[in-house]
């Protein structure tokens, strides 16, 4: 099985200059965790509520003044929609990541999130030993 047979593929983004309330607000509406930064038909980032807390509320900027491109993650690790399945759970679960932006000549085309794996029952042992590595990742 392949990336496109489970991909999302209503891809909502966010250019670099939008304001990090307003990608706030699209999070809480579409009910997303991450969202890609996209502009003139390249992927520049991904912005994460991880990325969000700490790099612009943990630091004490004022989220009112910071737009996408101040917080957002850059170098953000893709697959292609042919990518196997397998492979994109071993690259989640090494880069501990929880979604990866699809892109096909140079196009963001989908997203396929950690969840995608588990729900559609897709190799569930490697979804879970993918979160399980990720949530051993996050110390406190």
């Amino acid at each position: 099985m392949i990336v496109r047979d489970i991909m999302s593929e209503n891809v909502v983004w966010v250019t670099p200059n939008t304001s990090l309330v307003e990608v706030a607000r699209l999070m809480q509406k579409e009910d997303i965790g991450s969202v890609p930064v996209y502009e003139q038909n390249r992927l520049q980032g991904i912005i994460t509520d991880r990325d969000m807390i700490l790099r612009a509320i943990a630091t004490g900027k004022n989220p009112n003044s910071l737009q996408a491109n101040d917080i957002m993650s850059r170098n953000v690790v893709t697959v292609s929609p042919d990518t196997d399945v397998h492979e994109a759970s071993e690259i989640m679960a090494g880069k501990q990541i929880r979604r990866l932006p699809v892109m096909e000549n140079n196009k963001l085309v989908g997203i396929i999130a950690l969840g995608d794996l588990a729900v559609e029952r897709i190799h569930v042992d490697e979804a879970g030993e993918a979160l399980s590595d990720i949530s051993q990742g996050i110390h406190h």
